[in-house]
């Protein structure tokens, strides 16, 4: 299921200030009706996505209020929504992680019938991201939500880093775990989503090309990260 990446530009911002839109929305007199936005959120490891993300989805339902489509975060339960639309059983959500099998050991769960294909199920995932890119006001984290989305005038990509030591301490602090063990979930989860991304859909998370924005949160706490984000889908000039 390999999808060729064919972005053309991409703008890293690390500042608080916007002259213009930083990414295209359809014209009034093509697109019909007002097109909901749409944020897709590519993360490392201990980068605080998620909370990003949260204070992300309040600033903007506060400034543009939608009563008939409030903003809404897709992390962990993006899976409860594909097993749900696809009628799928909920013991599979324990296949559907953010790596890849290997070939042998998929082909052995397939032939005794543990789960479908792998790539079945990365497909579901995949439609149900487009489903929800449709709706609108939402965030959707991980998953190659980038990609799956990429020709999608209205959606605003971004992608969240940070020095490896202080993914770490985060990690450590929020999982109460030792610092070791903290290294080593973030180096597993970041090596899985790599494998996932080029496996998959043929990218790698870390191309900045991928993007409109990249943030750096040793730099930018998680508040004003939201707001920069906010302020470039809905297309404020002014500062944070």
């Amino acid at each position: 299921m390999n999808i060729p990446i064919g972005l053309e530009k991409c703008q890293s911002v690390i500042s608080t200030e916007f002259s213009t839109d930083l990414f295209e929305r359809p014209s009034a007199s093509t697109r019909g009706p007002a097109v909901r936005s749409v944020v897709t959120i590519s993360r490392q490891s201990g980068c605080g996505a998620v909370a990003v993300g949260e204070k992300l989805a309040a600033y903007l339902e506060a400034k543009v209020p939608d009563h008939s489509c409030p903003w809404k975060l897709f992390d962990t339960n993006l899976i409860q929504n594909v097993l749900a639309e696809h009628r799928l059983p909920l013991r599979l959500a324990r296949f559907m992680t953010e790596d890849r099998a290997s070939e042998v050991t998929d082909i052995i769960d397939q032939l005794l019938g543990t789960h479908p294909p792998s790539d079945m199920l990365v497909h579901y995932t995949a439609e149900t991201i487009s489903r929800l890119a449709e709706r609108g006001n939402v965030i959707l984290i991980g998953r190659a939500a980038n990609v799956i989305t990429r020709e999608l005038p209205h959606v605003l990509h971004v992608r969240l880093v940070a020095s490896l030591d202080k993914r770490v301490e985060r990690v450590r602090l929020i999982r109460d775990i030792p610092k070791r063990a903290a290294m080593a979930s973030i180096l597993k989860e970041d090596r899985a989503r790599k494998r996932y991304m080029k496996k998959y859909f043929g990218a790698d998370p870390d191309d900045p090309l991928l993007y409109h924005l990249v943030l750096n949160t040793d730099l930018i706490p998680y508040e004003r990260a939201a707001r920069i984000i906010g302020h470039a889908v809905l297309g404020h000039g002014s500062r944070v």
